[in-house]
C-alpha cells in the first residue's frame, strides 16, 4: 500500500494544478505556510489532520480527494488494510473507508477514540453536515458552545460549518462511525 503522506503530495499538486493555482495562492487560501505546501507536495512532510484539514478547507475540496488513491466502482473494505490517520499522539484515530465523490457529495470514516483522546475541528464548508453514530464507549461532541454526550447506540446530526471537538473523557474506547455530508451551493448545483 502507497504511503499516505505520497498519496497526499500527488493529490494536492494534482489539484493546485487543475485550479491553475500557485503554492502562494494555496497558503493564502488555507492558512497553511508556502513552504509547508510545497514540502508536503515534494512528498517531504507528513502533516497533521488539522492541517489537511486546512489545505482541504482552502481549497474546497474534501478530506479525502487529498489523502485517498482513486477507488474503483465496487470496493470491500477491509478495517485491517485501511491506514489510520492519528491526532493526539495516536489517541485519535481516522479510518477513510469511501471517499467524497462528486456526485454523491459525503465521504464515510471509522473512528477510534482512546480514553483521554480529543480532535478540535476547524469549521468544513459552509452547509456542511456531519452524522456521527457510537457503536462503543462515551462520546462527548462540542459544537460551538453546546455539549452532546453520546453513549453506545445514540447518534447525532449536526452543522460542521463551525468549530466542533470530539472527546473521549471515559475509561473505555470510543467507536464511531462518522459521514460527512457537503451541501453545494445552488450555483455548483
Amino acid at each position: 500500500m502507497e504511503e499516505i503522506h505520497l498519496i497526499l503530495a500527488r493529490n494536492l499538486k494534482a489539484i493546485r494544478e487543475k485550479e491553475k493555482l500557485s503554492l502562494e495562492k494555496v497558503s493564502q487560501l488555507s492558512g497553511v505556510s508556502k513552504t509547508m505546501i510545497g514540502q508536503i507536495e515534494r512528498g517531504e512532510s507528513s502533516p497533521t489532520l488539522t492541517t489537511i484539514w486546512k489545505i482541504a478547507n482552502g481549497l474546497k475540496v474534501s478530506f479525502t480527494a487529498l489523502v485517498q488513491q482513486s477507488q474503483p466502482e465496487t470496493e470491500v473494505v477491509i478495517r485491517n488494510e485501511l491506514q489510520a490517520l492519528t491526532e493526539d499522539n495516536g489517541k485519535f484515530k481516522v479510518y477513510p473507508c469511501f471517499p467524497f465523490q462528486e456526485e454523491r457529495r459525503f465521504e464515510l470514516y471509522q473512528v477510534d477514540i482512546e480514553p483521554g483522546g480529543m480532535l478540535q475541528a476547524e469549521a468544513h464548508r459552509e452547509g456542511t453536515e456531519e452524522y456521527i453514530m457510537v457503536y462503543d464507549g462515551e462520546l462527548i461532541l462540542r459544537v460551538n458552545e453546546d455539549e452532546y454526550k453520546l453513549q453506545q447506540g445514540d447518534s447525532i446530526r449536526f452543522r460542521a460549518d463551525r468549530p466542533h471537538a470530539y472527546v473521549n473523557a471515559g475509561e473505555m474506547l470510543v467507536r464511531l462511525s462518522m459521514t460527512i455530508y457537503y451541501v453545494l451551493p445552488a450555483h455548483e448545483l
